[in-house]
This record gives C-alpha cells, sequence and structure tokens, in this order.
C-alpha cells in the first residue's frame, strides 16, 4: 500500500513538473506592469417621463432595469462598477430641489451582483430630468486617479435645469481625467438627440437611440466591454467622396457621420505580410424605413475589388455591423522600394450604406459611423489562421494534451503493475 502511494505521488510531481516545463519560461519576467483597473458609471435616468410604456410594450424603466440586469451579470472581473441615478427621489414641483436629484446608487468598485440588482430593482420613476448635475457627480464617483474612466449615460428626455449638459461634459473633458462620457437615448425626439450627441462628441464618447430592450442591453455591455480595452478611444475623422484625397488611417478606431445612400471612402497603407481586419457599424439614430444595409470594401487604388463584407436589416436593430479581412502575400525583392524596404500597398475602404428615410426625417447630420482598422502580421499560409482560431493559447493546449498523453501512459503502467502483484501473491 505504501508503495502504491509513493508512485501516485511520484506519477503527479511528474506531471506538474512536465507541465511546468512547457509553459513559457519568461512569461513573468517579460509581464507588463501592473496597471490601475478601469472604472465605469451607469448614470440612469429614473425621471417620470421613464414611465411610458413604447418599449417592447413595457415601460421604459422595466426595459432599463431588465438591461442593467444582463449587464450586471457580462461586467468583466478587471471592471470597477458603480451606478448613480437622476430624478429619482424627488416628485414635486419644485425646481431647485428638483435639479439637484442625483445621488449615487452603488459606489464604484468591485462589483457584487447581488447587491447591484437589488438596489436598481428599488427604482422607480419620479422626478426630474438633471443630466449636468449627475454627470458631475459621476465624474466626481470616478476620481482623478491614472485609471481609464467611463461614463454611460441613459436617458429618455433632454436635461430639464438650467445648465447646459453640454457645457459640462466639455468641462470635465478639459480637466484631462481620461473620460468618456457614451449616451444612449430611449425613444429620443429631436432635441433630445441633439443634446446627447453634444454630450457624448465633447468627450469623444458615442451615441446611441435606443428603441428595444435588447439593443440596450447589447450596447451597454459593448460599451463597459470596452472599458476594460486600453484603446478604444475613438478619433474623429472625415471620408470623402473619393479615394485619392481619402484621409490615411493607422491602427483604431474612428468615428464619422454618413448620409442616407453615401459613400465615404478612407486609406491604409499594408505592408507585405500583413494582414488587414476593418469593420464599420453605423447607428440609425432616427426613424428610418425598414430593408437596410451596410457595404464595407476594399479596393486597390485602380479600383479593383479586394475583398468586402456586408450586412442587411429589416428594421429589428438599430446599430448594423459588417467586416472583412485581407492578408498581402509576402512578395520577393522586386517589389522593395528605394531604400530596400518592401513597398507598402494603399487599400482604399469604402464604406456604404442603403438607409432611406420618410421625408419629414432630417438627412443632417449624418448617421454615426464607428470604423475599426487593425493591421496585424500575416498567416504563414492559407491554413494557418490565427492558429485554427486559438490565437497565442496553442501552447497550453499542447501542454494539457502531453499531460493527458502521459498521465494515461503512467496510469496504465500502474494498473498493470498492481494486476502483477496481485497474481504474484
Amino acid at each position: 500500500m505504501i508503495t502504491r502511494k509513493r508512485l501516485a505521488t511520484g506519477a503527479c510531481a511528474l506531471l506538474v513538473a512536465l507541465t511546468a516545463a512547457l509553459l513559457p519560461a519568461s512569461a513573468s519576467a517579460d509581464a507588463p506592469p501592473a496597471q490601475e483597473s478601469p472604472k465605469v458609471e451607469l448614470v440612469l435616468d429614473v425621471s417620470g417621463s421613464m414611465r411610458a410604456k413604447d418599449i417592447d410594450g413595457k415601460s421604459r424603466m422595466s426595459a432599463a432595469k431588465q438591461a442593467f440586469n444582463e449587464v450586471l451579470d457580462a461586467v468583466p472581473e478587471e471592471v470597477r462598477l458603480g451606478i448613480r441615478t437622476l430624478g429619482a427621489d424627488y416628485p414635486g414641483n419644485d425646481r431647485k430641489r428638483g435639479c439637484k436629484d442625483t445621488r449615487q446608487l452603488y459606489p464604484v468598485g468591485p462589483l457584487d451582483r447581488t447587491e447591484a440588482k437589488t438596489a436598481v430593482a428599488t427604482l422607480a420613476p419620479t422626478g426630474w430630468t438633471p443630466i449636468g448635475p449627475a454627470l458631475l457627480g459621476a465624474a466626481d464617483d470616478l476620481g482623478k486617479d491614472g485609471a481609464t474612466k467611463r461614463i454611460v449615460l441613459i436617458t429618455d428626455g433632454e436635461d430639464t435645469c438650467d445648465v447646459d449638459p453640454c457645457q459640462i461634459a466639455r468641462k470635465i473633458a478639459a480637466e484631462g481625467i481620461h473620460l468618456v462620457i457614451d449616451t444612449l437615448g430611449l425613444v429620443p425626439d429631436a432635441k433630445t438627440r441633439q443634446q446627447l450627441t453634444c454630450i457624448a462628441e465633447a468627450t469623444g464618447g458615442t451615441y446611441t437611440s435606443v428603441h428595444r430592450t435588447e439593443d440596450l442591453s447589447r450596447r451597454v455591455r459593448q460599451l463597459v466591454d470596452r472599458a476594460a480595452d486600453p484603446v478604444v478611444t475613438p478619433v474623429a475623422t472625415e471620408g470623402t467622396r473619393q479615394c485619392a484625397d481619402a484621409p490615411q488611417l493607422k491602427p483604431g478606431l474612428y468615428t464619422d457621420r454618413e448620409t442616407f445612400g453615401e459613400h465615404r471612402w478612407y486609406k491604409v497603407d499594408l505592408l507585405p505580410g500583413q494582414e488587414l481586419r476593418a469593420s464599420v457599424s453605423i447607428s440609425s439614430d432616427r426613424a428610418v424605413n425598414d430593408d437596410y444595409g451596410v457595404l464595407l470594401r476594399a479596393v486597390t487604388q485602380h479600383g479593383r475589388e479586394i475583398t468586402r463584407g456586408s450586412e442587411a436589416g429589416d428594421g429589428r436593430t438599430d446599430v448594423i455591423s459588417t467586416g472583412l479581412r485581407y492578408p498581402k502575400a509576402e512578395t520577393d525583392d522586386a517589389d522593395e522600394d528605394g531604400d530596400g524596404k518592401p513597398a507598402a500597398e494603399t487599400v482604399c475602404l469604402q464604406v456604404s450604406n442603403s438607409f432611406s428615410a420618410p421625408p419629414s426625417v432630417k438627412t443632417t447630420p449624418g448617421m454615426p459611423i464607428e470604423l475599426t482598422v487593425d493591421v496585424v502580421d500575416g498567416p504563414a499560409s492559407a491554413s494557418d489562421v490565427a492558429s485554427f482560431g486559438l490565437g497565442r493559447g496553442w501552447w497550453l493546449l499542447g501542454a494539457l494534451v502531453l499531460a493527458g498523453f502521459l498521465a494515461g501512459l503512467i496510469w496504465g503502467w500502474l494498473s498493470r503493475w498492481r494486476f502483477a502483484v496481485w497474481r504474484t501473491h
């Protein structure tokens, strides 16, 4: 019995040693210095107008609560999240008191999902819409440390107080505290859309019009996830009508605006052996006709299409997205420039849409676009695409397979040894 225990212990120790030996030796030495965890504060409008029942047949408040529950379940562990309300406590007609009605419902920090959900469940539509004071309070909640910070404002109306929230957003941006404000309008009218767009653009954030619970939940999750991404601040750009004078884009996230049925062009340089990955999202921030689409094309400077991505919609979502990938093959020395370096190819990206709207809907400004551009090392061959989808995790899978194989061999040997001992005795 003692001999068998020693053999089993030795086998386990051997497996641990073999697995550890397969891990990269410099993993800990090359690890980047720890960064401060990102912070997000969700700011929810709880004013009286949130009683309106025009989102999937239920009230705006019910839709917001359902979306919050789904978002809280999906918050990344590294994100410190808080919740602030506006218009949740004072039901009276005194504007002075109503414009101070904002408070932190859940403190910014590690998330206790049960506690946060319980706090949200107690909310009921009550008072005014003090967006400006709520943004100032949220900025104070997030602090001024070196962490990336994001405010996600969900409201169904414009500010009802005397302070212009757009000016407050500009003031927050001028403080340089790495804070971005994203806004979501629930069934917004033209004035609400204009104000929320101004708030978002003042800090490099995004505005989204929301008419469905599913879209609200998905968009808030995207924004919370984006807070955990170190390179997420969008850069404003302006596409052109032809590729020749289009803006030159580097890897990053860009914003632009495009009117109905418009084509916009951008340029990206790509070296041999690199792969271009691009995606575009267009938000229908106003009433549009059903049946629409978005097209993203990669084209040479001579007009030859390289590849394309497209997606169609039928009015069931407020955001439509598509993307493409273009790996540029390695070339021989004949394609090098005068400096002996490989010559870059200029790829023209065309973004088009087939949106239309009733005559009463304004076409300007154009609908918001988010364009993502990434340039990575291309696969060594057509079959080597991101290591079969595993990325850099292939070595861990290999370690686990080898460890399982060795465990099977050792266990089989131990079983045969025990059987031989049993027959001997």
